[in-house]
């Protein structure tokens, strides 16, 4: 059992049991993970390490509702997600994930506000309450008054910012960061993860964070390495930025 960083237990929200992802067949068939076991509790941050074709991002994929195990068991807060159509897995993704990525994923023409809303939008979610929730995620973030500015007019680090706000605007219980800085300076690299940092300490969001960088893997409470498909080493991180 996972401690919490409380000292105590928390209730899982992600379990990964056995689980083994094999892309193709036969003698092309390329085995992604080997049976994987993590467990990542309500409230932790973790961060996924492991080098080229080790299977983090493919279990991270997993994780996300975007791809499913070839074996083995992926439970979400108990429910077997292997077992769900492809509709509920999107329900799934909307209603309680939130997503990150490296090259930030904003529309070019959009306001940072339009920008945000947009899970809103696909929810059908009315304009008053997305643009209130929309306003309300861009000052969490600093960009308050950035609102109408496009992707364009804006750092680096407040595109990403934007995309964190656009992530966290639907309430999410779990943040999934795919390299959030590795577009990023090194400034604005530790800016972006004090942000995460801080959502997951004030707001209790469960943050599962890929990432190649250890100075940002130092920002996380629990580190996992991925090798070869399977987990080399799960640790705590007693010293997290």
């Amino acid at each position: 059992m996972t401690p919490a960083a409380d000292g105590g237990t928390s209730p899982a929200v992600i379990e990964l049991v056995a689980v083994t992802k094999t892309y193709g067949e036969g003698a092309v068939a390329l085995q992604a993970l080997r049976g994987v076991d993590l467990t990542v509790r309500e409230g932790e941050f973790v961060a996924i390490m492991g080098p080229s074709g080790s299977g983090k991002s493919t279990a991270m994929n997993i994780m996300g509702c975007l791809d499913v195990p070839t074996s083995g068991s992926y439970r979400f807060r108990g429910v077997p997600v292997e077992h769900l159509t492809r509709n509920q897995r999107a329900l799934l993704r909307r209603s309680y994930l939130g997503f990150v990525f490296q090259g930030y994923n904003l529309l070019g023409r959009t306001s940072a506000l339009e920008n945000v809303e947009l899970p809103l939008l696909y929810r059908g979610e009315p304009p008053a309450l997305r643009h209130a929730a929309a306003r309300e995620a861009l000052a969490a973030v600093g960009l308050g008054e950035w609102e109408d500015h496009t992707p364009a007019e804006l750092s680096g680090g407040q595109q990403q910012r934007a995309a964190i706000a656009r992530a966290i605007v639907t309430h999410p219980a779990v943040l999934l960061a795919d390299e959030p800085t590795g577009n990023l300076d090194t400034h604005r690299s530790r800016e972006i993860m004090e942000l995460i940092a801080a959502l997951n300490r004030d707001r209790s969001i469960t943050v599962l964070m890929v990432t190649h960088e250890p100075d940002m893997a130092a920002y996380a409470r629990r580190i996992v390495h991925f090798v070869d498909g399977v987990v080399e080493s799960d640790v705590r991180n007693p010293e997290a930025a």
